[in-house]
């Protein structure tokens, strides 16, 4: 039970420090009431630390950087490697799970343990890891570490417990995988050639054993050299010298033939009859030129020839194509029989497997499939039909289709929408698929107990959107929406990406949703918002569109007015920027310069169009060019579907859009909405004489998903995803903020002296981004790099990653204002408040191209030191944050209004009334008014989240307006009319006036303020090392806490009301952009980042959750039985060798062969037996089914036992009656009657 004090109106408003020895806790504005009654009211706080773990539950999406490929045939389940060292795991839809090594290095081959729930990878760190996957969450059982030689090739034959590992030198070891220990038994290079070859032959290629005889391996040398080793007699029965480089081989079932591919893009087949020279030569790609000679050919990296009963062979292969063929994509050929069929694919090719009926090298293969996997993708082939369709993919592998650019994370939806999204996606879903069952369906997989319906929403480059069902840890995509579709297409040398170079300019910043009235808001790079209303009717529409000039400097008055005296906030029609078709100046206007003034980035579309059912846009909002100068990106968003008001903010200032009336009714400088409030003494400071053109400092758009290794870096989402992607580690003390100097007590307590927040690494309520830069000035700030310099990033993580970190460039010092308040100059009638423009950034990120620390700290003098002046520091002041709500205006409200919280980047949340018209009609017809600046709160840091809870504790949701068709036919009997929910502060209380607690979070800390009296009842400083860059209020247990992110790696959360820690565990190693501007919190217990270009990472930071994961999560391994191998008859048995009498056990144990050198190999144990691995490590489904299966088989025998025992029984009873009845006739006979 956490009581606190009540302190009712005016009771600190005479001392604005002195509240919980916070100098900024007081309120900074408003007129005491009466006298102040004391009150006590206890707050029921539930949440302890014992209901918070954090821990990993699923991954979503396509491998990154994939090296590797493995599928078992029995289980039917499929793993991917991937540079990173990871290694994902498929099954059927459901039945994903994500592994980690330790080290990190790159997984060059896969090979699973056929039906036995096992597998091996092999690392670039020369280390062979065996996984247990009779578990949900895998884990590594051995792991073996070679010392003097490097890994090229692994061989595992089907149900052998002996594995085969081919090395960089051209040896061939063998390790046992029960015990993980290296065999004495080693096949040396030297051996394997001819002792009259004068050249190495190179690393081994290929290992494979006989399908005629397992007592004979197949050694395959990179050089060109084949040799095939009687493992019994330990030589070489025959060797092959080939004058082209061996990629792959691959048997015929039969064991008598095999085919290779090497270099030159030829193909050979081989048979064993006749070993001098091959068979048979093809070049499937190679014409025959005018000069007779043959096209060169790409080599051929990877052959599969497998055989059919039905039809003639498959050689299925990649690569192989001609090099005169310019621009040609990857592809893979299938030749079957004499028909050629090459499939070209969108990305290079990594490693193919074809999938086959059986597990057994020596019979008929019968492929059904082939898995290919590419750079960028995992497509499946249907081998059954000519014309080899695609099978539909059930995974979300396309995720990164473009590059993401901002998430969304939301959990306990509304139960309707996901089915009405998925209704309105399945009309736009590809056709030409495959029709049969996707091929890779092992694994169980149930619907937990603990689901509620969850989206995840992604933005990306191209300006899409996408919607996800996100329940039960499964992801599948429901809607996509295409924001470019309101555009025209930019010509080319017209527009911003002709200015700036974009590339993108339709890439998505932010995204704000609210799930019940289904209103969708999307903010681009290109200073654009369009909002988005459901219909689940098609319509013919003309695009709404409004411009805003948002571009204000304080001392850049443009014109004097006779108004001059007017206070900051007038009439609603006196700031509002009109629409594109009110402006005077046209779209193509320029000023007397020649430079673009008063045109938008973008042209929407003029002529109506015709919009199919789904998100159907409703208004588009643009911020204009001034001077010249494109506008500056906007920072902050949040909508009301209720009040029917959209708000969004930049470095400039603030605006309000009425999007029901269509109307702007305020557009506001930053400085302008204190009035006489103003925390801040701002001194003068002349304006800068020389301005460098924006658009030779602007950021540039999103690069290409995977920049060229030579291509300058812009700074940009992209590349600061992919700046950061080979980071392996940072030192703590890196990833602190810039602006973290401990200053002194004094210094730190005068505004004139502090370092100005600058919002760049914010978000809406709904999703965190990093915001481009528009302007970048100063010495040694090149934002352009090499991409060698991809390893040092310390330089980012370390001093780059505080939004705080630079102030903008271009700002003005603002004039102290007397208590009269701020002096407005207006140019005329209908005209905001415009001044001369002045590109600024949103933050500056400094990235010297030096390597060392001195030129690290030079470029960050400016923002560390705390010596220089005021006259020298900049106070442009971004919206950072906003959000709608009901509250008190003002300290002498006795019942809520709906409100308007803005936070700053300078730490300052500030409080605006609303007085919105009730009556729907009215509504339409009447504007809805701006009062005065309310409440002022002072906080460390960036302001980041607010949040509203009732006096009891309980969250207070925003009011929203129930879900109306607008599409939907008319019913005269029922007119449709607004339905809105509120969620008033005092609908859950006895009596109105008891007001409600307000939660405000910055970079820094934390504070809770009472309501209408604004006092500072709690506050906890977060973090003085670092910063945040996430916060959300969140519910979780049926109570709400803080949840926060900080750039150090740090997960936290903090009670409410009282802000008490109840968890804080360091989660990332570092921090990068990518994870910095997705990272997103929602309710129950969870959270989202992209842990790669290509995957979202889910998190949970919930107990409850975590003891229910197992649960949750998919089997990998279901008890099977291994199909029995064909009966090979006696002819084929007598004539085709003695392969089922060869005992490896015999050759390669310890008794024979001897044990290794310990030098060459170093065992290393795992978590689990390895003896008992069967039992010991099962999961418990396998346990289940185990003990099932034992159970049945004892009660059938106990079946079997009691029918015995029945017929025992009854034989006896018979025997009993026969010798009584026996008995009672030789009773009463004499001896001699016998």
């Amino acid at each position: 039970m956490k009581k606190f004090r009540k302190v009712l109106d005016g009771l600190t408003t005479s001392s604005p420090g002195g509240t919980m020895g916070s100098p900024s806790c007081g309120s900074a504005a408003g007129t005491p009431t009466a006298a102040p009654t004391p009150k006590e009211i206890d707050v029921q706080e539930t949440l302890v630390s014992e209901n918070f773990q954090l821990c990993k539950t699923v991954r979503h999406g396509f491998p990154y950087q994939p090296t590797s490929l493995a599928f078992d045939p029995v289980q039917k389940i499929l793993a991917i490697g991937s540079r990173s060292g990871g290694v994902r795991i498929l099954g059927r839809p459901g039945v994903d799970c994500y592994c980690q090594h330790e080290s990190g290095a790159a997984v060059l081959q896969l090979q699973f343990l056929i039906n036995e729930g096992a597998l091996v990878t092999a690392c670039a760190d020369d280390t062979l890891h065996l996984w247990n996957l009779r578990q949900r969450r895998p884990a590594v059982l051995h792991s073996l570490k070679f010392n003097r030689e490097r890994i090229t090739f692994c061989h595992l034959p089907f149900q052998s417990k002996w594995l085969y590992v081919g090395t960089e030198r051209g040896n061939t070891h063998i390790v046992n995988i029960e015990s993980f220990i290296l065999s004495g038994y080693v096949i040396m290079w030297n051996k394997a050639i001819e002792l009259s070859t004068k050249t190495h032959p190179g690393p081994v290629v290929h290992l494979s054993d006989s399908p005629k005889d397992e007592g004979k391996l197949l050694i395959g040398f990179e050089g060109g050299t084949i040799v095939q080793w009687d493992l019994r007699a330990k030589k070489a029965d025959f060797r092959i010298y080939y004058d082209e480089a061996i990629h792959s081989v691959s048997w015929h079932h039969e064991g008598k033939q095999f085919m290779c591919s090497h270099s030159d893009g030829s193909l050979t087949l081989w048979t064993l009859r006749n070993t001098t020279k091959p068979f048979q030569v093809t070049f499937p790609h190679g014409k025959i030129q005018k000069d007779g000679r043959k096209e060169s050919c790409k080599p051929i990296l990877k052959v599969e020839y497998k055989t059919s009963r039905s039809s003639e062979p498959f050689v299925i292969f990649s690569g192989g194509l001609s090099y005169d063929k310019a621009g040609r994509r990857p592809a893979l050929t299938i030749m079957h029989g004499k028909a050629i069929t090459v499939l070209e694919m969108d990305y290079p090719i990594v490693e193919f497997m074809v999938l086959c009926e059986t597990p057994y090298n020596n019979e008929v293969q019968d492929p059904y499939a082939v898995v290919v996997l590419l750079e960028k993708d995992l497509i499946v082939v249907d081998l059954t039909q000519s014309n080899f369709p695609v099978f539909e993919n059930p995974y979300p592998m396309d995720i990164h289709e473009s590059p993401v650019t901002c998430t969304a994370y939301f959990a306990d939806c509304p139960p309707d929408i996901i089915p009405i999204l998925y209704s309105i996606g399945a009309k736009n879903k590809k056709t030409g698929y495959s029709h049969k069952e996707w091929p890779i369906g092992g694994g169980t997989w149930t619907l937990g107990s603990h689901t509620y319906p969850e989206i995840i929403i992604t933005g990306h480059a191209d300006g899409s959107i996408k919607f996800w069902d996100a329940s039960a840890f499964t992801l599948q995509m429901l809607y996509k929406l295409k924001t470019s579709k309101v555009f025209e297409k930019p010509k080319p040398g017209e527009g911003r990406a002709a200015e700036l170079g974009e590339e993108d300019p339709f890439a998505v910043q932010m995204v704000s949703w609210c799930p019940h009235s289904r209103i969708f808001c999307v903010v681009g790079i290109s200073a654009h918002i369009i909002l988005y209303r459901f219909s689940k009717y098609d319509a013919n529409t003309q695009i709404v569109s409004l411009e805003v000039r948002l571009q204000c400097e304080p001392e850049d008055i443009i014109t004097p007015s006779e108004n001059e005296n007017n206070p900051c906030f007038s009439e609603p029609g006196s700031h509002s920027p009109q629409p594109h078709h009110q402006h005077p100046l046209s779209p193509g206007s320029r000023t007397p310069d020649g430079a673009k003034d008063s045109i938008p980035c973008l042209k929407v579309k003029d002529k109506m169009v015709r919009v199919p059912p789904g998100y159907q846009s409703d208004l588009v909002i643009q911020l204009l060019w001034v001077d010249g100068e494109p506008p500056q990106q906007i920072t902050s968003l949040d909508l009301n579907s209720a009040y029917g008001l959209l708000a969004f903010g930049n470095c400039n200032g603030l605006a309000v859009v009425d999007y029901l009336q269509k109307t702007v009714i305020l557009c506001i400088s930053t400085l302008d909405l204190y009035g006489a409030t103003d925390p801040y003494q701002r001194l003068t400071r002349s304006p800068r004489r020389n301005r460098q053109s924006t658009s030779e400092h602007c950021m540039r758009g999103l690069s290409n998903f995977y920049s060229d290794s030579k291509k300058r870096i812009r700074t940009s989402y992209q590349s600061l995803t992919e700046l950061t992607d080979n980071q392996q580690s940072i030192d703590m003390e890196r990833s602190k903020s810039p602006t973290s100097v401990h200053y002194p007590t004094s210094l730190h307590n005068d505004p004139r002296i502090l370092p100005e927040p600058v919002a760049s690494l914010r978000a809406s309520h709904c999703s965190p981004v990093f915001y481009l830069l528009d302007n970048v000035k100063g010495p040694g700030r090149k934002l352009s790099l090499p991409t060698d310099l991809k390893t040092d990033l310390d330089h980012v993580n370390g001093h780059c990653t505080s939004p705080t970190s630079q102030p903008c460039s271009a700002g003005k010092p603002r004039i102290p204002m007397g208590p009269e308040g701020p002096r407005l100059t207006r140019r005329g009638p209908g005209r905001p408040p415009f001044r001369k423009a002045q590109s600024a950034a949103c933050m500056e990120i400094s990235l010297p191209v030096s390597h060392t620390e001195e030129s690290r700290e030079n470029s960050f003098s400016r923002s560390r030191s705390s010596s220089v002046s005021s006259i020298d520091r900049d106070t442009k002041e971004a919206i950072t944050t906003l959000q709608f709500g009901e509250s008190y205006g003002r300290k002498s409200d006795a019942l809520p209004t709906p409100c308007l919280w803005v936070g700053t980047s300078l730490g300052v949340g500030i409080l605006i009334p609303l007085s919105i018209p009730t009556d729907q009609e009215e509504r339409m017809e009447d504007p809805v008014t701006v009062g005065p600046s309310g409440a002022v709160q002072m906080l460390k840091g960036s302001v980041l989240r607010f949040g509203f809870l009732d006096c009891n504790g309980a969250l207070i949701q925003s009011p929203y307006e129930v879900w109306r068709d607008l599409n939907a036919p008319e019913d005269p009997d029922r007119p449709r009319r607004r339905k809105l929910v509120h969620f008033s502060p005092s609908s859950s209380q006895d009596a109105f006036g008891e007001g409600h607690l307000a939660i405000v979070c910055s970079e820094r800390q934390a504070k809770v303020f009472l309501m209408p009296s604004q006092s500072c009842l709690f506050v906890h400083n977060i973090t003085e090392s670092s910063f945040v860059l996430r916060a959300d209020v969140v519910s979780l247990c049926n109570s709400v806490c803080l949840a926060c992110f900080c750039a150090n790696g740090h997960v936290m959360t903090l009670s409410l009301p009282s802000l008490r820690p109840l968890m804080d565990v360091n989660y990332l190693p570092l921090t990068d952009m990518r994870i910095a501007r997705t990272f997103c919190f929602t309710n129950e217990g969870q959270a989202l980042y992209l842990s790669s270009p290509t995957e979202i990472q889910r998190i949970t930071y919930s107990q409850e959750m975590c003891d229910n994961l197992q649960e949750m999560l998919g089997e990998l391994f279901t008890p099977i039985e291994t199909p029995e191998a064909q009966n090979r008859g006696f002819l084929k048995g007598f004539f085709g060798g003695n392969a089922h009498t060869f005992d490896r056990e015999e050759l390669f144990g310890e008794a024979a062969a001897g044990k290794a050198s310990r030098s060459l190999a170093q065992h290393i144990p795992g978590q689990g037996g390895v003896e008992g691995m069967k039992v010991a490590a099962s999961g418990a489904v396998g346990e289940l089914a185990r003990a099932r299966i034992a159970l049945d088989e004892r009660g059938q025998r106990l079946g079997e036992l009691e029918e015995r025992t029945a017929l025992m029984m009854t034989s006896a009873e018979t025997f009993s009656k026969h010798a009584h009845e026996l008995m009672l006739k030789c009773k009463d006979k004499k001896w001699y009657q016998f």
